[in-house]
């Protein structure tokens, strides 16, 4: 007899449905703003939440060393990977490829955790890089054949995609000590500049406050920004972040099923089948390797 449905249980289940919108959410908000507008507004609203939450729990602030850390995953995971998922969902790329596109960020870890933190790639994970390279290629050359989006968006994500494997591997090598609810803020604060200056930049900055934005926003900032980050945090707390880990691959699928449901976005035979192998190389190359 199975025993209860707890939320530890059911914390890597909620965190991958949780995350995989994060890209549906984009697309049904950037209509309304431009993307580097849209997310200074998102960090903004984090900012103000987290900010109230540190100062009411009397959190300790980073220090200066630390804030040398925190601007640099700042700037790499939020800014340079939710900016250029942003930018390519922007210019028409549709968000289960953007997300099939960034999914592969384990394995790219992977290959990076060599020279910066020391770690060997096994025979597996090579193969399940070169199995997910191939999924991923086949789907963005269906779609692109297809006239769905364009090689900017695919450099937009590939440019994401690098941001976060390096922003990731940063924090896992310098982020042990850094204060989490504090850490968050400084990170959000270093983002938010980065992302006005590229809106005074480059966009016009114009806002269509309608129903479908704001709601867009306030998911975005919170289910995302709060709600699946604490999930991921009970996670780990609970040992459970392997489960996370192998239930990861499943974000590609599960956006590319609410990209249909919402906006009409479809899935043929080829780009079903790059999926398949994309997913199976990120699971592969997660797999732990077996002792000699």
């Amino acid at each position: 007899m199975r025993g209860p449905l707890t939320l530890d249980a059911m914390a890597p289940i909620l965190f991958v449905l949780l995350w995989s919108t994060g890209f549906v959410g984009a697309k049904y908000g950037l209509p309304y703003a431009e993307p580097m507008t849209f997310l200074a507004l998102r960090f903004a609203v984090v900012i103000a939440g987290m900010g109230l939450w540190t100062l009411l729990s009397r959190a300790p602030w980073p220090t200066r060393r630390q804030w040398g850390h925190l601007a640099i995953i700042g700037l790499t995971v939020q800014l340079g990977y939710l900016g250029g998922v942003f930018a390519a969902i922007h210019l028409g790329l549709e968000s289960g490829v953007s997300a099939l596109i960034v999914s592969l960020q384990p394995i790219l870890s992977a290959i990076l955790a060599k020279p910066m933190l020391g770690e060997r790639l096994h025979k597996g994970q090579w193969f399940g890089l070169a199995l997910g390279l191939a999924g991923v290629a086949l789907v963005v050359s269906n779609k692109l054949a297809a006239g769905v989006g364009d090689w900017r968006g695919v450099g937009l994500c590939l440019i994401a995609l690098a941001c976060m494997t390096f922003g990731t591997l940063w924090q896992k090598k310098y982020g042990a000590n850094l204060p989490l609810r504090s850490g968050a803020v400084a990170q959000y604060l270093v983002a938010l500049v980065g992302a006005l200056a590229l809106a005074f930049l480059f966009e016009t900055r114009e806002v269509t406050w309608t129903g479908e934005f704001v709601f867009a926003l306030l998911w975005l900032a919170v289910a995302l920004s709060f709600g699946a980050i604490a999930l991921l945090y009970r996670l780990l707390r609970t040992g459970a972040a392997s489960r996370a880990t192998s239930l990861f691959f499943m974000v590609p699928p599960v956006a590319a099923l609410w990209g249909w449901a919402l906006f009409g976005e479809t899935l043929g035979p080829t780009a079903l089948l790059g999926f398949v192998l994309a997913a199976a190389g990120v699971a592969l190359a997660m797999r732990p390797q077996k002792p000699s």
